[in-house]
């Protein structure tokens, strides 16, 4: 697979230029593989329900209005409204667990690569861009607004965003919470996250799928699904600050945490499966850019729009 250069925000160099060199990965490579409009995480036909009308030979069955066709005794199909505007809201988790990589990068620049993919995907046409970002010690809201100038100078402040000093957890569920109250046109919700931890963050997510298409990035360290043997290791809880020291050399400790984190991960996959949640995996030992264009080759595939179930 063809590798990408990684783009780390957290060495003290020049952002603005590393925020270009985002840019050009994003757009190049996106646009050199996506060809046409790829408007791959952007809902369907339409989400808002719309008038009435007679049935014709070729409409879509599963648009059928039944009740006004049995009121009327004639096949009636509901036409839907087009989003001529869509709002994308992207919760990005910014805590303290997403400070490692092993890899080509941290996962907090992973996370802030889905963010910008997520944006040169979405904002054209007048559609809006809005962000909540949490880090445990703070969250930071970022209106929904139009254009390319304004996604940029978002992207440029979620860069600057402080670290997490860590002994405190961050809280997903109340950021996803904050988009349900008050309610927000219908538009597309992104998720990017390491999902780890409790899930509570099912059920605020469960909630704004009544309304909203939903697309979860899950960001992942290769560490974090198998043990490599270094023999006796010390390591760190980067929220909590708790130390273990892990026999690594061991045949069974690698194995059985292999085990639990394979469960794990599948367990992640089942509740965005649940939520109706379409779901990407980014790796910080991957080509990002190779799998965002596979995931949306994929739902472009599929025919159906939204997030793919």
């Amino acid at each position: 697979m063809t590798s990408v250069e990684p783009v780390r925000f957290g060495e003290g160099g020049d952002a603005g230029v590393l925020l270009r060199r985002l840019e050009l990965t994003v757009r190049r490579r996106l646009d050199g593989l996506l060809q046409g409009d790829h408007l791959g995480l952007v809902p369907g036909s339409g989400t808002e329900a719309g008038d009435s009308r007679t049935y014709h030979p070729g409409d879509d069955v599963r648009r059928m209005d039944w009740f006004v066709t049995a009121r009327t005794q004639t096949p009636h199909v509901r036409e839907t409204i087009a989003d001529r505007e869509l709002e994308t809201w992207v919760v990005l988790d910014l805590s303290a667990s997403l400070d490692f990589g092993t890899a080509a990068c941290e996962k907090r620049d992973l996370a802030i690569a889905g963010l910008a993919a997520v944006s040169h995907l979405t904002v054209r046409d007048g559609n809006r861009l809005g962000a909540v970002v949490t880090t445990g010690e703070r969250v930071d809201r970022y209106p929904a607004l139009p254009g390319r100038l304004a996604a940029d100078r978002m992207l440029r402040q979620v860069v600057a965003t402080p670290r997490a000093e860590g002994g405190r957890r961050g809280d997903l569920a109340a950021a996803l919470e904050s988009l349900r109250r008050p309610p927000r046109r219908r538009g597309l919700v992104c998720v990017v996250s390491d999902f780890l931890g409790d899930a509570e963050w099912e059920k605020p997510l469960r909630g704004l799928s009544v309304r909203h298409e939903l697309l979860a990035v899950e960001v992942v360290d290769p560490r974090e699904l198998e043990l490599a043997d270094v023999g006796l290791l010390t390591v760190v809880d980067p929220e909590t600050g708790q130390m273990l020291e892990v026999p690594t050399g061991n045949d069974e400790v690698r194995r059985r945490f292999a085990a639990g984190a394979a469960a794990q991960r599948q367990q992640i996959a089942r509740t965005l499966r649940r939520v109706g949640a379409g779901h990407l995996q980014l790796r910080t030992d991957r080509d990002w850019v190779a799998d965002v264009v596979r995931f949306v080759a994929d739902r472009r595939r599929a025919g159906a729009g939204g997030a793919s179930r």
